[in-house]
């Protein structure tokens, strides 16, 4: 079996602290503790993993967030995965700051880069781990929430919550969406 997940953010050391970096966050992470490497393949940085079996393949699209779906579907055609087995990893300004929740599918809530991705894969029936990064920001200036750094009291929560994050990509590719949903979801 093999998965392919996404982490999506933009490329370059001025977003890297960024909320809107924080799928790339999540996937440097399961790349650090599965001892998988990332290097720059096409329309991405790429790793390869191995856990319980399973293959999981990790990209950093750097396509930037609002032309993701290219780097997606390359790399889903590429590895021939099958749609069921695509993770995509997000910032979510509808959840409170740290909030985790996996969904089957559903609409792109106003995010570009899943907004692109629903239009190049033209469904909406993918799975999305939605990070909550709350929406601490005043009418007209969500952009400039979303591209600005965490706060202090975010950094120091972030690990943790990164760390169950991690722990949403193992168990979905071990026990599948249903499964990781009901058991970490909330969480």
């Amino acid at each position: 079996m093999k998965y392919l997940v996404v982490g999506l953010g933009n490329p370059g050391k001025e977003y890297e602290e960024t909320r809107h970096n924080i799928g790339f966050k999540v996937v440097d992470e399961i790349a650090k503790e599965l001892g998988a490497t990332f290097s720059l393949d096409k329309a991405a940085f790429r790793a390869e993993a191995k856990f319980k079996g399973r293959t999981i393949v990790l990209i950093k699209p750097i396509t930037f967030m609002n032309l993701s779906g290219k780097a997606v579907n390359y790399w889903l055609q590429a590895e021939k995965i099958d749609l069921k087995n695509l993770l995509v990893i997000t910032d979510d300004i509808a959840l409170p700051f740290g909030k985790l929740r996996m969904k089957g599918k559903g609409s792109d809530g106003g995010h570009n880069g899943l907004k692109d991705i629903q239009a190049v894969l033209k469904t909406v029936d993918y799975t999305r781990l939605r990070f909550g990064v709350g929406n601490d920001f005043s009418k007209g200036r969500q952009a400039d929430y979303v591209l600005g750094e965490w706060s202090k009291d975010e950094q120091l929560a972030l690990p943790e919550r990164i760390q169950t994050a991690t722990e949403f990509i193992k168990s979905f590719s071990f026990v599948g969406l249903d499964m990781t949903m009901t058991a970490w979801n909330g969480r």
